[in-house]
């Protein structure tokens, strides 16, 4: 800026600033300006004011609020006082004088006083909150508290409802410090609450009441306040009578609010306060606005699962009467003509907020309460709905169907012949708004309740679609069939929002295929002469069958790849865009169904076309880049590496469209400059606190798929997408901590493996330009902390879980690249991670212990706690890498982490020893986290088992099969990798070993018997002393009834080869003439496959070297050895490796060549007629 204009500003401030109010006032009235220019320069001038004396601005400010006869200005004063006392970038009260401070303390508890505009006194009591949520924790305003008991006390109802809205907005900051003013409190709500003659008192004495109430930590604190609960829903009541609705709605909210984070606070008074609000539900003579919000009550209650499980539950008859009301809402709907002629998208022409809400809060009910509580109560209303004459109950019972089956999906498996009729039946109802609500239903149904409904109801489902189609007097009817069909068959396209599970996905390409002919027929008509609307999404479902039929759809291949390049082609207008986008979708699915060599003369012409496209000048708005995106990728996968040439067209868009930013906007709540209501649907806004954020969620969608691709790119292209790492790891790599979208962090963290392993396949195959692994140590720095930090700060569970999948790859792929100092973060990290998830499990084992916790919310903790184990499998997966990478080196590590994996099996032990002691009346003194000494049999047992016993703590309570199987696991691991260096181990962890190979849970079974294994090979003398213990619990898991069946096979193979390490490693340790027989008895084992091979491979050795226990007295063993031969050489390469398969067949010749003739023919004739021929056959070849 020159000097010049600095002069002027300066002189503008010393004005503004000066004794003569009319520039300051001139200022504020130009920050209200509707002019641009005007606003912009006056926000230059406040700022700079900020800046150069803060202290002469507040005084203008508050000067301003006590004196100007303007209501806008007093109010413009007030907010921008507001602001610049908010804790935030706009701070400045730090900056402000003692005398200044003190000065505007009492400015603003005057004119609170004296301000006797409502809309002002607000705006007052938000600034002096705001002020004052900063400096009372530090007792930096000693005078407020005194002032608003003074206020409250008053005759003033101005000066009463100014304190509570106060203290409304202060209650989270100081309530804690309230609690030895309870008695009073107690008194001040309970009066103004009964006698104020102010509706506006008692709603702000509602809000100050909640709000203590929910910043109480003591549930015996929040009790004292119980009887109150009457007074509140009196307020609401008293409202309503009075034909007060816009007070009566801010009561609603506020119950709302309570009922979300304090519900246990209603329980005693239940009933009635939910027979309140269904009341106030059901009365038509109120609004709508009144309605939905005790609606909301309701729900908010039924939802509150974490804090008051199963509490709505204990009321059913509420539960009936909400659904009811629900089902009512639904019947507000229209025929309206504008949804008939099917012009626009817009599917809910005639549909009134009431059916939106009903619609909304029918899902929410299923959700939170479950099927055991819906389904009864929809099964006695929907059948009525249906038999009904008018044709929006029909509709109704539809809709309804189709919202609660998310949440009642396991309910109504049980009763799917039931929904799915029902279903069917309304197809041919003559309306054609009931059609379109079932085949919207079959839609939702398809996603909720696969894949019995796809494997059961196909042969009626599908061709009842079809005849659908056939409703040309209805394009509505036909565009949604096309589209429920495409919801139906879309196969888990590579899209940013995730894929559906859906219909096609649970049909198998076989049977699909015996109505295609019928599908594809139909569809090629409806692009020829449908409706736009209509050809757009025969287009969609065209590509998702041929998703879902792969190599069957190649015999249409030649009648629709001319339709959809012509659309490609020619469908060129702003008007048809969507058209051409869907006409991309799907000739890239097509040519990913029917494979390279059939796609492959069309996708040059395709390519063609796209990079015309690419390079083409395109509205923000056009949906073809996101489509185009897309397409661009399945190409990729369908032609691989012929794919490369094109890739420097694709990537520089590509990645263009992953570095968008988020086009987040703020303003204040109650701002004037409040983000513009604008009819982009993608712009979305929430209000948190007293700031407003607008998301535009089409810039997150596009970025989103964008980091898709690039991830589908480097998964397709290995070493081939080498070149373009430099560019795509800055972009994705801090893409992990991308808070604003999922999606987008789903994709970085899934693209973090793919870009290390094609700069490792690049480097090993000689195409890195020259780099060395020392750049794959670079990428892998770069790469697996940041992973690490993203894990420590990521919020999701599941994102959790992939989080921890791709580090387990990249430590795949990295290796022994890795440092000291990173192993030791990822330890860490581990730490935090099997913490975190047992402080979780641990609150829901509380939630356990409510009163109201039923079975049905027991199914929904058992869901959320089996997320948890598979973060702890990912982690068990981790730590077998780390282990597997660095071997003995890595023992320091693990014994830090001891402690947090040795109470997945020892608490298990600890209590079952206990419990045995208990039965024997053998007293047990648990003491400060130690067993005591009780008695030498106590003594014994422990040391008998060689157990060291693990403190008794919270630690081991809520472990779980799987954690226990994978405990174990890790164990193994350690055995096998570390040997030697392993052995210190063995007294502690083998009795848990030996335990757990009769566990309940099979998969537990199995790897405790394969680490008996790995412990037999590796163990030496640690394990000898054991051999005997070992073989007694193998031979249990052996010898069991069921041990063949499906459920245990696994355990029983690692049972046979653990079987078979003892007979090799310790033979000198049993009695060999009869385990050796015995192991040969299991064999072969056919269930775990790596076993199958490696246990074979050692039943040639010992027919090789003529094992003396193992051909038995006189080969009486042969024969059978000559089976399990057969068997395995039948099985072809499943069984065995193919050098096993070479010696068994060359023992088999040795054999032929040595026995005797009648030694020979004995062992032939003991043979199944099967295996005779087929070892004929293998011998003579």
């Amino acid at each position: 800026m020159d000097p010049e204009s600095t002069q002027l500003q300066q002189a503008q401030i010393v004005a503004i600033l000066g004794p003569d109010p009319a520039p300051f006032e001139t200022l504020i009235s130009h920050l209200m300006s509707a002019s641009n220019e005007l606003r912009s320069h006056a926000e230059l001038l406040f700022n700079l004011c900020k800046q150069s004396d803060p202290n002469s601005l507040s005084l203008k400010l508050a000067h301003l609020l006590q004196f100007s006869p303007h209501l806008e200005a007093r109010a413009m004063a007030a907010i921008l006082l507001r602001k610049q006392l908010t804790r935030d970038d706009s701070y400045i009260w730090p900056r402000l004088s003692a005398p200044t401070q003190s000065s505007l303390k009492s400015i603003l508890l005057g004119c609170i006083q004296r301000e006797d505009a409502k809309t002002i006194s607000k705006k007052l009591c938000d600034t002096v909150s705001e002020l004052a949520s900063s400096i009372l924790p530090e007792n930096g305003w000693p005078e407020l508290l005194p002032f608003m008991f003074q206020c409250v006390t008053s005759d003033s109802e101005k000066l009463q409802e100014a304190a509570f809205l106060i203290f409304a907005q202060l209650a989270q900051y100081i309530g804690e410090t309230l609690v030895p003013h309870i008695k009073h409190l107690h008194s001040v709500f309970l009066q103004c609450l009964t006698s104020s003659s102010s509706s506006d008192v008692k709603i702000a004495a509602l809000s100050a009441a909640i709000n203590f109430i929910q910043c109480l930590s003591s549930s015996a604190d929040r009790d004292r306040f119980q009887d109150l609960l009457p007074m509140m829903m009196r307020t609401l009541t008293e409202a309503l009578n009075c034909g007060q609705e816009a007070t009566a709605q801010e009561a609603l909210e506020l119950l709302i609010e309570l009922a979300g984070t304090e519900p246990r606070f209603l329980r005693r008074q239940l009933a009635d306060v939910v027979g309140s609000m269904l009341q106030i539900a059901e009365a038509e003579s109120l609004e709508e606005g009144t309605r939905h919000l005790a609606v909301e009550f309701v729900i908010t209650l039924a939802e509150a699962r974490e804090r008051a499980p199963g509490m709505m539950r204990k009321l059913p008859q509420f539960i009936s009467r909400l659904f009811a009301i629900l089902m009512k809402m639904l019947l507000d709907i229209e025929d309206d003509p504008a949804w008939h002629s099917a012009d626009t998208e817009d599917e809910d022409a005639g549909e009134s907020s009431n059916y939106s809400v009903g619609q909304e809060c029918l899902d929410r009910l299923a959700i939170s309460l479950g099927g055991n509580t819906i389904v009864p109560v929809a099964s006695e209303l929907l059948p009525a709905y249906l038999l009904a004459p008018e044709w929006q109950k029909h509709h109704a019972a539809l809709i309804a169907l189709a919202q609660i089956a998310e949440g009642c999906s396991k309910v109504m498996l049980k009763n799917l012949k039931q929904v799915v009729t029902m279903v069917l039946n309304s197809f041919q109802d003559p309306h054609p708004r009931v059609r379109w609500a079932a085949i919207n239903a079959i839609g939702q149904l398809s996603t909720d309740l696969g894949p019995d409904l796809q494997v059961q109801y196909h042969q009626q489902v599908l061709p009842a679609l079809a005849a659908s189609m056939d409703d040309f007097q209805n394009p509505r009817v036909q565009h949604h069939v096309v589209g429920t069909l495409c919801f139906a068959l879309n196969h888990g396209r590579a899209h940013a929002a995730s894929a559906v599970l859906n219909f096609s996905e649970n049909c198998t390409p076989d049977i699909l295929t015996p109505y295609l002919d019928g599908i594809v027929s139909k569809l090629l008509v409806l692009l020829q002469n449908g409706k736009q609307m209509v050809q757009e999404g025969a287009l969609t479902a065209l590509a998702s069958v041929a998703d879902s039929s792969q190599e069957h759809f190649q015999k249409y291949y030649d009648a629709v790849m001319p339709y959809l390049k012509a659309i490609l082609v020619n469908a060129t207008d702003k008007s048809n865009r969507m058209l051409r986008a869907k006409a991309m979708e799907c000739i890239s699915l097509v040519g990913m169904a029917v494979g390279k060599e059939k796609f492959r003369d069309d996708a040059k012409q395709v390519m063609e076309v796209l990079m015309s496209l690419q390079g083409a000048q395109m509205e923000t708005d056009d949906p073809t880049t996101s489509y185009m995106l897309q397409a661009w990728a399945r190409l990729c996968k369908c032609l691989g590496q012929d794919f490369l040439p094109y890739m420097s067209v694709v990537m520089p868009p590509l990645l263009q469209s992953a570095q968008l930013k988020p086009d987040v906007t703020i303003t204040s709540a109650d701002s004037d400059n409040e983000i513009e209501e604008s009819d982009d649907e993608s712009m979305e806004t929430i209000t948190l606190g007293d700031k407003r954020i607008g998301i535009k969620t089409s810039v997150l969608e596009e970025k989103a798929t964008a980091c898709n691709m690039l991830c589908c790119y480097a998964d397709e292209l290995k070493e081939g997408f080498f070149p373009w790492i430099d560019q795509v790891a800055p972009t994705l790599v801090p893409l992990l901590k991308f808070y604003f979208h999922e999606e987008v962090r789903k994709a970085a963290v899934s693209a973090m493996p793919e870009l290390l392993r094609s700069a490792k396949l690049a480097v090993e195959k000689g195409l890195a330009q020259g780099r060395n692994e020392s750049y794959i140590k670079q990428l892998s720095d770069y790469i697996v902390p940041a992973l690490v930090e993203a894990l420590h700060k990521e919020p999701d569970t599941e994102i959790c879980g992939s989080m921890l999948d791709a580090l387990n790859e990249c430590l795949q792929i990295s290796g022994r690249l890795l440092d000291e100092s990173q192993v030791r973060s990822i330890v860490e990290e581990i730490k935090q991670v099997i913490t975190a998830s047992s402080s979780r499990k641990r609150e829901r084992a509380e939630r356990t212990k409510a009163e109201d916790f039923d079975a049905e919310e027991g199914e929904l903790l058992k869901e959320e706690n089996e997320q948890e184990e598979e973060v702890f499998d990912q982690v068990g997966e981790i730590l077998g890498t780390l282990i597997k990478t660095f071997k003995a080196s890595f023992l320091p590590f693990f014994d830090e982490l001891a402690s947090y994996l040795t109470p997945m099996w020892e608490m298990k032990r600890e209590y079952e020893v206990i419990k045995k002691l208990e039965e024997m009346e053998i007293g047990v003194e648990i003491l400060g986290g130690e067993l005591w000494d009780c008695g030498l049999l106590f003594k014994s047992i422990l040391l008998g088992c060689g157990v060291i016993m693990a403190e008794i703590n919270n630690k081991g309570k809520d472990k779980t099969a799987e954690e226990r199987r994978i405990a174990i696991c890790i164990f193994d691991d350690v055995a096998e990798q570390c040997r030697e260096a392993a052995l210190k181990y063995y007294d502690t962890y083998l009795p848990f070993l030996l335990e757990a190979c009769n566990d309940e849970n099979s998969d537990v079974r199995q790897a405790a018997v394969y680490g008996l294994g790995v412990c037999a090979e590796f163990g030496g003398a640690a394990f000898k002393p054991l051999v005997g213990e070992a073989l007694s619990r193998l031979n249990v898991v052996i010898q069991h009834p069921n041990a063949l069946q499906p459920d245990n096979v696994m355990a029983y193979d690692n049972a046979v080869s653990a079987l078979g390490k003892i007979c090799q490693f310790h033979r000198d340790s049993i009695d060999s003439a009869q385990v050796v027989p015995a192991w040969l008895s299991c064999l072969p084992i056919k269930g775990d496959l790596i076993e199958a091979k490696a246990v074979h491979d050692q039943l040639c050795s010992m027919v090789e070297m003529s094992d003396r226990e193992l051909l038995g007295p006189n080969n009486q063993y042969l024969p059978k050895i000559v089976a399990v031969f057969a068997e395995v050489l039948l099985a072809g390469k499943d069984l065995a490796t193919e050098q096993t398969i070479s010696r068994m067949i060359n023992l088999l010749r040795q054999l032929q060549q040595t026995l005797p003739p009648s030694t020979l023919a004995s062992t032939w004739s003991s043979l199944q007629p099967q295996q005779q021929l087929a070892l004929q056959s293998i011998l003579s070849s």
